[in-house]
């Protein structure tokens, strides 16, 4: 892993609501180094994603309508218990 995917993937988790910038990135700080290729791309793509929609993800409001997405969402959620 590169440390500018790293530094990027911080970067872009830093939201415009304090929750999702904890969220994210104590999953970064636990998880993102053992990620392989794939599932840093899908990391990207979630960051797409936003704010409101991630929120109703993470507090189960809502699903992502992908399938590797709504796995991702579960993952983070399951860190944070």
């Amino acid at each position: 892993m590169s440390a500018a995917r790293l530094q990027r993937a911080k970067w872009r988790s830093r939201r415009g609501m304090r929750e999702l910038d904890v969220l994210l990135n104590r999953f970064i700080d636990m998880h993102y180094s053992d990620f392989d290729e794939a599932e840093r791309d899908n990391f990207d793509l979630l960051l797409v994603e936003s704010d409101v929609d991630l929120y109703a993800w993470f507090t189960g409001r809502s699903v992502p309508d992908s399938a590797v997405l709504s796995q991702l969402v579960n993952r983070i959620i399951q860190c944070d218990n």
